[in-house]
């Protein structure tokens, strides 16, 4: 986490935990292990065990940084905002390449989103990787759309 950013923690409903909705909108998923014959923590519980391990690791971060977080960045990294802007435009390319079927998506954005999110991007590598899109995006806006019909031109 770098200093004077803001992050959130959601903790599921007692019964049902989040929706895939607001899982994806997560950058990091916890998971708390327990003994399989009581595999279920109520919210207070998962509360307490999370409050727990922050402290444990901001004790540590007085120590020093850890190796995924030791790097002094040069750029702030992204918000989730831009994040969210960058999976949108992403999405969008992959439709338009036919790589992702809408109707059928799977779950690829999901995979895509935590391969990204497990980068930790900063604001230009988001910026870079968007670009990226743009690009791609205005190569297809050249190219003649094929509609499945072929043609008998002689």
């Amino acid at each position: 986490m770098q200093p004077g950013k803001r992050m959130a923690i959601l903790f599921g409903r007692e019964d049902r935990g989040l929706t895939n909705d607001e899982l994806h909108r997560c950058h990091h998923h916890v998971h708390i292990p327990t003994n399989p014959d009581f595999s279920s923590l109520n919210v207070a519980a998962a509360v307490q065990v999370i409050a727990y391990e922050l402290r444990i690791a901001s004790l540590e971060g007085e120590r020093g940084p850890s190796p995924q977080w030791g790097t002094s960045w040069d750029i702030d990294l992204a918000d989730a905002r831009e994040t969210e802007l960058l999976f949108e435009h992403l999405e969008k390319t992959l439709v338009g390449v036919e790589f992702l079927d809408p109707d059928n998506p799977r779950q690829l954005m999901t995979r895509l989103r935590r391969l990204f999110l497990r980068a930790v991007p900063d604001r230009v590598e988001v910026n870079v990787m968007r670009g990226f899109l743009s690009a791609i995006d205005k190569v297809l806006a050249r190219q003649p759309r094929i509609t499945g019909e072929e043609t008998n031109d002689v």
